[in-house]
């Protein structure tokens, strides 16, 4: 690979980026290392790691960006990976709790990628009361979505503590950085491209919107039933211009419990996630007596993924669901919710052959950055009604244990992105027979997730008690 264009989706996790903002999706993991292996633990990670470089691309690859950002970056393998700089160890001060293991994610989740390196950093995190390690696993957003996430970490993983045999890599042929020219050059070619696919799609993108009009409509009603004319939300703490600090919590929550739930009231499991976070929002923002009486909006991000895709890059959009907030009954809550979610993947179902997996490079830093500040700043004047209030997504993980180096993965809590305007972002990942959430805010819309998180569950104990 000499230079490899970024697709257009994943340059704009690069041109949406900024201190306050970072684009970093990652997840965090217990692992049980046994009491034989723990001394140089840290050496057979990164031996195991180093050994593992060459199947995913992600893990090699770095960014070649041109002069004043006139178009989007490329990917270029020219150097070495520091394995000591990419996985480093951690301890936690005594006495090591898991409030203290989250607040360490937060604030390493909160911390800027180098951009002169390969966009990913993994964290060793010793020192927990009981003896278990724990895993940070963090990655650009430009370099993958959630779907890619979990097959690049079923790369890293094996299914049994001994491993299984991997091929050895091939001699990596490092080149010098790209010139100017051939970065420009190759952004001329991309953007050219794009833009005829973009002009040979407008007359289906027509089509599509008349004939979703009134489905988007229908997304969110009002308190009285009646119907709005755009699905958005209202205003609520979370929809604010944001800073750099964040609060980060997890959950866990079986997930035959969760089927259970879905089966007895005809409903999918996604269904009931939503209603689990609209269950618990709602009763976090009424103990604020911050409750609007219109219903929170949640924006899910939805996988555009066909069978056996594999690609390592962003392959995802976004739609809309209504979360039910002003519905103080669960049931009615969960049944809003299955109304709604169910006419959001009708309209996705449907754009799916028309939305654009890619943009044109050329000025496209320009251009998306802008639109990123001028969000943040209509937010801070509340310029407008926030189109969603929260960000929600259900990623499928791997159903059986998986090991690193020997030690067992015992949990798999995501640890997503918050933006401007979008200051909560809730995702569940299903791992081994549990649903495990992981809860991010901006300090400035949430100061501690961790109440969001006890919530949780309370909305758990709650909808396993409805009946039919």
């Amino acid at each position: 690979m000499r230079v490899k264009p970024l697709s257009g989706l994943d340059a704009a996790f690069l041109h949406l980026e900024t201190p306050e903002t970072p684009m970093n999706v990652g997840s965090l993991h217990l692992l049980r290392v046994p009491a034989r292996g723990r001394a140089g633990f840290l050496e057979r990670v990164r031996r195991h790691v180093e050994g593992r470089l060459h199947l995913v691309p992600v893990f090699t690859r770095r960014i070649a960006s041109l002069p004043f950002d006139i178009a989007s970056p490329v990917w270029v393998e020219d150097r070495a990976v520091d394995l000591e700089w990419h996985v480093r160890r951690v301890r936690l001060p005594k006495p090591g709790t898991m409030a203290q293991l989250e607040s360490l994610v937060a604030r390493l989740h909160a911390e800027l990628l180098d951009r002169e390196r390969p966009l990913w950093r993994f964290h060793l995190i010793e020192g927990l009361e009981g003896g278990e390690v724990a895993w940070y696993a963090k990655v650009h957003h430009a370099t993958l979505d959630g779907a890619a996430g979990v097959k690049l970490a079923e790369a890293l993983l094996d299914a049994s503590p001994r491993g299984r045999r991997v091929s050895p890599p091939a001699p990596r042929a490092l080149e010098e950085t790209p010139g100017m020219g051939e970065l420009l050059g190759a952004a001329i070619a991309k953007s050219v491209g794009e833009y005829g696919k973009f002009l040979r799609a407008i007359p289906d993108a027509a089509r599509l919107v008349d004939g979703s009009l009134s489905a988007l409509g229908s997304l969110v009603s009002t308190p009285k039933g009646g119907r709005r004319g755009l699905p958005i939300g209202p205003p609520t703490p979370f929809n604010v211009p944001i800073g750099a600090a964040r609060s980060f919590a997890t959950a866990s929550i079986p997930l035959e419990e969760v089927k259970t739930v879905a089966r007895r009231h005809g409903a999918t499991v996604n269904d009931v996630v939503l209603a689990l976070v609209g269950g618990a929002v709602r009763s976090w923002l009424k103990g604020r007596r911050a409750l609007p009486d219109a219903p929170l909006v949640a924006a899910m991000p939805v996988s555009l993924r066909g069978e056996g895709d594999s690609i390592y890059t962003t392959r995802a959009t976004m739609v809309l669901a209504n979360l039910a907030t002003h519905l103080d009954d669960p049931l009615a809550r969960l049944h809003a919710i299955r109304a709604s979610a169910g006419r959001a993947k009708e309209i996705t179902i449907r754009a799916k052959s028309v939305i654009p997996m890619d943009l044109p490079a050329i000025g496209a830093p320009w251009v998306i950055s802008g639109i990123a500040r001028a969000y943040g700043y209509a937010q801070s004047v509340k310029a407008f009604p926030p189109l969603a209030n929260l960000v929600v997504s259900n990623v499928p993980g791997p159903r059986a244990p998986l090991h690193l180096a020997g030690a067992r993965v015992r949990s798999w809590w995501p640890v997503s992105i918050v933006e401007h305007g979008l200051g909560l972002n809730v995702t569940v990942e299903s791992y081994c027979g549990s649903l495990d959430f992981g809860l991010v805010a901006a300090r400035e819309a949430m100061a501690d997730a961790r109440r969001l998180a006890a919530a949780l569950y309370d909305a758990h104990e709650e909808m396993k008690k409805m009946r039919a």
